[in-house]
């Protein structure tokens, strides 16, 4: 672990609220963010998830477990808070991992949610 230090990797997706648009999106997203950060399941420490009131299909972490993701990971999920203009139909991840120190975390926005962070999406 000397050579590691712990990290925040950020994302969101947008989604149709069915069950089987939420669990694609999700594992989607899960995926990319393991890949270019070149992580194993074994670096993850926890994953939060929020979502918008109007997405209630299925639970991402649900989603996410039953495509065979996180077996060993703590999952949370809780519901985003609404503000005047907020955007919806969007699911949200905090992924606590260990990586490199020197690593440069790429933060993973998919399917329209590049508009939330254009700073962080690549062009």
């Amino acid at each position: 672990m000397a050579k590691k230090r712990l990290f925040a990797l950020r994302g969101a997706v947008f989604c149709l609220n069915s069950r089987e648009d939420i669990e694609k999106q999700v594992v989607e997203m899960y995926d990319e963010l393991l890949s270019r950060n070149k992580l194993d399941t074994e670096d993850l420490v926890s994953v939060v998830f929020s979502v918008t009131a109007d997405l209630n299909a299925i639970n991402p972490a649900t989603a996410l477990r039953g495509k065979g993701r996180a077996a060993e990971t703590a999952l949370f999920v809780t519901q985003e808070a609404h503000f005047q203009d907020s955007p919806e139909r969007v699911i949200r991840v905090l992924l606590h991992c260990y990586m490199d120190k020197e690593a440069a975390p790429v933060h993973v926005y998919r399917n329209g949610a590049e508009t939330l962070r254009p700073d962080r999406s690549p062009t």
